[in-house]
């Protein structure tokens, strides 16, 4: 697990076991990730709608290349949806939260950008 310096917001692979210490988990993808039952996830919620939408989801497709514009494009998804993220920052203000992701690139994928996003706030 990745956890930004004194920060209440970790990152964690969907297929890594949960830990107390994750605190509140949250799945903040749109689609749900292979090979995970739904009642093995341990989870407080899924937040389908914090996630990029499918058409910038399909642009990016991963591509570093592609990471600053990606990067770009959904902080505006994201300033543009505050109802779908408020509760990630009151969460995080109150204990550990752990975005949770499926992605096997763990440094451009769209829980690295919320989580700097939620930073952001957070100060």
């Amino acid at each position: 697990m990745r956890r930004a310096p004194s920060s209440a917001v970790a990152l964690k692979r969907v297929y890594e076991p949960a830990a107390e210490a994750d605190g509140r988990r949250f799945l903040v993808e749109r689609l749900w990730p292979r090979g995970i039952k739904k009642t093995d996830l341990k989870m407080e919620a899924w937040l389908k709608e914090v996630a990029p939408s499918a058409k910038l989801r399909t642009w990016f497709a991963h591509d570093p290349g592609k990471w600053p514009e990606f990067q770009r494009r959904y902080r505006a998804e994201l300033d543009a949806a505050p109802e779908a993220w408020r509760a990630l920052l009151e969460a995080s203000k109150s204990g550990n939260v752990t975005l949770l992701f499926s992605s096997r690139e763990t440094e451009h994928n769209c829980a690295v950008v919320l989580r700097e996003f939620l930073e952001e706030r957070r100060r």
